[in-house]
């Protein structure tokens, strides 16, 4: 399920936006909006798409299924001389992430974030950095397929010690 460290290079990125909260999963409507327009998207660099979500500060200290957040659905583009109408532009700052692949339905990814925050991420030497958490979809992607694939991206820093 881990698959690395890596040192991202900032990314700019363009689609909507929507706040939302564990407990009222929008995610379905986002994705509804984005997808019929993403042919409007026209300086995009490759076929991934990414679905982010921005947490506000301090959001993991006390986990509250309540609390708001927002949710992106985006695709990577080189500049943003072309936004679209009602679209947004998002970057992901440069940093350090941890890379993980979540294999099967999408439905079930709630698996693979359960194994992040309980398992891994309190035995390594790391802690969640506040930047944007970001899944890639790519070719092997395919919703609620049981060989479905998608790489999960968790900023991180190194521990206070």
């Amino acid at each position: 399920m881990f698959l690395r460290i890596e040192h991202l290079k900032e990314k700019k990125l363009i689609g909507t936006q929507i706040k939302m909260s564990f407990a009222e999963n929008k995610t379905f409507e986002l994705w509804k909006n984005l997808m019929p327009r993403r042919n409007e998207i026209k300086n995009n660099i490759g076929y991934e798409l990414y679905s982010a979500e921005v947490y506000p500060p301090l959001y993991f200290n006390t986990f509250d299924p309540k609390k708001q957040f927002d949710k992106w659905a985006l695709i990577e583009v080189a500049d943003f001389n072309t936004v679209p109408p009602e679209m947004e532009t998002l970057i992901f700052p440069a940093g350090l992430y941890a890379v993980f692949l979540h294999k099967g339905p999408a439905g079930e990814g709630v698996k693979t974030y359960q194994y992040i925050f309980m398992d891994w991420l309190p035995a390594s030497k790391y802690e969640v950095d506040y930047r944007p958490h970001f899944a890639v979809m790519g070719e092997k992607y395919k919703k609620e397929a049981t060989d479905s694939e998608e790489e999960i991206w968790i900023p991180v820093k190194n521990k206070a010690l």
